[in-house]
């Protein structure tokens, strides 16, 4: 069982990764891993010593090749249980939610990401599908989509 909760803040060392549900030109923005055929939220691990703010400037910039951005906090969740096949832990992680509006991309990508697409609508096969459309809502209720 995958559960997914969401907070104001935690203790800031508890943030594991950052993601980034982000927009260009009113836009949705998703990435392809080079191993999946699946699409995701741009985002990935902080690094030790790393801000958390730059981990989620770190990784869209590299997932999606954005160079002008402007980045905003959502807020804090947790995810606690099987998140993938052959993933599963009883352990809550905490990860920084963000939403960036995209304004330019570099021509490349330099990163693990094969493409990125910019669409309209949400899409049909998602990589984590118990946990990022539960993101997307969140931040619509919180009024930043």
């Amino acid at each position: 069982m995958l559960e997914v909760k969401f907070y104001k803040t935690v203790d800031d060392t508890k943030l594991k990764f950052a993601v980034i549900i982000s927009k260009y030109e009113g836009k949705w923005v998703f990435c392809k891993h080079k191993e999946r055929d699946t699409y995701e939220i741009p985002g990935g691990h902080r690094e030790t010593g790393e801000d958390i703010l730059y981990t989620a400037k770190r990784e869209l910039m590299e997932e999606t090749g954005a160079i002008d951005f402007e980045i905003k906090p959502v807020c804090v969740y947790s995810v606690t249980g099987k998140t993938r096949v052959n993933e599963n832990t009883d352990e809550e992680t905490f990860g920084m939610l963000y939403f960036a509006d995209i304004k330019s991309f570099e021509k490349e990508i330099h990163s693990e990401i094969e493409k990125i697409i910019i669409t309209d609508k949400l899409p049909d096969s998602w990589t984590y599908p118990l946990i990022q459309p539960k993101l997307i809502k969140q931040a619509e209720k919180l009024g930043f989509l």
